[in-house]
C-alpha cells in the first residue's frame, strides 16, 4: 500500500475535529492525519493534538488554500505517495476515504476528486447550481470532465506537487490546482462521495469568492497551453 496523508484545514473546527479525527484512526489507522489550523481561536489545534493529530498553525487566518499548501508542503516533506484533503466540519465522511485508497492502490489515476452528483439530495438548489457551472467551466480550462470541481474532498500524488506553480491562496486555488494538474498531463478521477450538509458556518463569502474564481478562469484562459 502506497504511503497516505490526510491533510485537514481547519477554521475554529474544535467541536467537529474529535470525532472526525476518531473515526479516521479506527477506520485507517495506517494514515498520517495533519490537521492545520489557520488562524483559529477555539483550541482547534489543541483538540486536534489530543485526539491523535500532528498539526500545523498559521497564527493569522490565511484562507483555505494557503492552508492546503501547507499540509501539501507537510506531505513532500514526510515522502508520503499521495495526500487526501478533507473538510474539518463533518461534510466529507471518513467512510468515503476507502474509496480513495483504492485509486491509490491500483495506481491508474494522478488525482481524485470527490463526486457527490450522483445523489445531490441534501446540497442546496444555489450551491448544486454552482457546483454545476463551476465544474463545467474547471472541466473546460482542464481539458478533461470533473463533474464536482467544488469539491474540497480529494486525493494527489505528492510527486505531482513539486515545481508547481500556483496564484491563488483561497478557495480558488482547489481549482487552479485541477487545471494545472490535468495540463501538465495528470490522469483525473471521480470517486463518488457523500453530499453532507448539517449545522456547520461556511467559510465561503459567495461575491468576494465568486470574483476570485472568474478572475482565476480568465487568467487560465489567457494561459491555456502555456502550463508544463
Amino acid at each position: 500500500m502506497p504511503t497516505v496523508g490526510v491533510v485537514i484545514p481547519a477554521l475554529n473546527a474544535a467541536r467537529f475535529l474529535g470525532p472526525l479525527l476518531d473515526e479516521i484512526r479506527a477506520l485507517h489507522p495506517e494514515l498520517r492525519l495533519l490537521v492545520v489550523d489557520d488562524g483559529s481561536t477555539d483550541g482547534t489545534a489543541d483538540t486536534a493534538r489530543a485526539h491523535g493529530a500532528e498539526t500545523a498553525v498559521h497564527p493569522v487566518n490565511r484562507g483555505k488554500g494557503a492552508a492546503l499548501l501547507t499540509g501539501y508542503a507537510w506531505a513532500r516533506t514526510q515522502g508520503l505517495d499521495w495526500v487526501i484533503s478533507m473538510d474539518a466540519d463533518g461534510q466529507h465522511l471518513p467512510s468515503d476515504l476507502a474509496g480513495f485508497l483504492a485509486v491509490a492502490r491500483r495506481g491508474k489515476a494522478d488525482v481524485a476528486v470527490g463526486d457527490r452528483m450522483a445523489d445531490t439530495t441534501g446540497m442546496p438548489w444555489l450551491r448544486l447550481a454552482t457546483n454545476r457551472f463551476t465544474s463545467t467551466v474547471v472541466s473546460n480550462l482542464a481539458g478533461t470532465r470533473i463533474p464536482d470541481s467544488q469539491n474540497g474532498y480529494r486525493m494527489l500524488r505528492t510527486r505531482l506537487l513539486q515545481d508547481l506553480r500556483l496564484t491563488t491562496t483561497n478557495y480558488d486555488m482547489e481549482s487552479e490546482i485541477l487545471v494545472r494538474l490535468a495540463r501538465r498531463g495528470a490522469r483525473v478521477t471521480a470517486v463518488p462521495t457523500a453530499t453532507v450538509y448539517g449545522d456547520e458556518t461556511s467559510s465561503i463569502h459567495p461575491l468576494r469568492d465568486t470574483v476570485r474564481f472568474f478572475r482565476l478562469a480568465a487568467r487560465l484562459l489567457n494561459e491555456k497551453g502555456t502550463d508544463g
